[in-house]
């Protein structure tokens, strides 16, 4: 999050008309989300025809990382749900203008930025808006990074715990992160904690110690009725230590990565396209037919 939050000054740009304000047909040719979301969905996601069946009954939400967006965030993850027969949603939240990035090759708004809080009630918009259009009573969540701490947030203060079945983190910033300890670095340099902390509320919101977590600490780390998965990897460099990342409480699968595929080193960013991660999110949504996790 350091090294993203120093290189948004690079990085910035006027979005054009990617972030334009675009007619209600052009968003629904554009398979965009009803509420004008302006980065394109990621594939398998956001067709608001969809109607659940009887083996997927509820649709899943997909919630992206900090300094990422649904369409890459999800492009593994999205059309691999839909090829299974679930219905796909994927938003974009706590974005702000003018903060793009290329890392897929196209020029796309970047979010959860924004302070977690505000992040979230973004989320409760956007289930409410699946549930409505898919006549589901709930929705599964699966998050990346801070998109897997954001739903629990959501679910505790939000009053979410009624809406959501399950709730899947990848590689979660469930209990804040050091960083590798470089946040303990930011009071020896003034005005590096500001800079970052100004582009970045969430990147605050995110550290060990802040506010935000000695509010979410308040609470215990789950609520009744919703099941609760969480797939780290040893090798995460983002939120750490990574056994941070486990929650306390019933209903809660805290797996890791390694101990299905020994000679993995996939780390934050990339366990979100990880096979074996991805294995390990199908079954944690559908336990009554999961199927033995393979390697790769």
């Amino acid at each position: 999050m350091l090294a993203g939050a120093l290189l948004l000054g690079a990085a910035a740009a006027p979005a054009g008309a990617a972030t334009g304000t675009a007619s209600a047909t052009a968003v629904a040719d554009a398979g965009l989300p009803p509420d004008g979301d302006s980065v394109a969905s990621p594939p398998g996601a956001n067709d608001w025809s969809c109607r659940p069946t009887a083996a997927h009954p509820n649709p899943v939400v997909l919630v992206h990382g900090t300094f990422a967006n649904r369409y890459e965030n999800w492009l593994a993850l999205s059309p691999l749900l839909k090829g299974l027969g679930y219905c796909v949603f994927a938003l974009d939240y706590g974005t702000v203008p003018g903060i793009t990035s290329s890392g897929s090759g196209l020029l796309l708004p970047i979010g959860g930025l924004k302070a977690v809080p505000e992040s979230a009630a973004q989320l409760a918009h956007f289930v409410d808006l699946v549930r409505s259009a898919t006549g589901a009573a709930k929705v599964d969540i699966v998050g990346h990074s801070q998109g897997g701490m954001l739903p629990n947030y959501y679910l505790k203060f939000l009053g979410g715990a009624t809406k959501v079945g399950t709730l899947v983190g990848l590689a979660p910033s469930n209990h804040g992160t050091t960083l590798d300890g470089i946040t303990k670095l930011a009071p020896y340099f003034p005005g590096v904690a500001d800079l970052i902390y100004t582009a970045c509320q969430a990147c605050r919101d995110q550290a060990v110690g802040s506010d935000f977590n000695q509010a979410m600490a308040s609470r215990p780390d789950t609520v009744p009725g919703v099941r609760y998965t969480v797939i780290s990897t040893v090798y995460d460099e983002v939120v750490t230590p990574w056994r941070t990342q486990f929650l306390s409480g019933p209903n809660v699968d805290n797996v890791v990565l390694q101990d299905h595929c020994p000679v993995t080193v996939v780390e934050h960013v990339a366990i979100a396209f990880s096979p074996t991660a991805l294995h390990l999110v199908t079954n944690a949504l559908d336990p009554a037919n999961a199927t033995p996790v393979l390697c790769g």
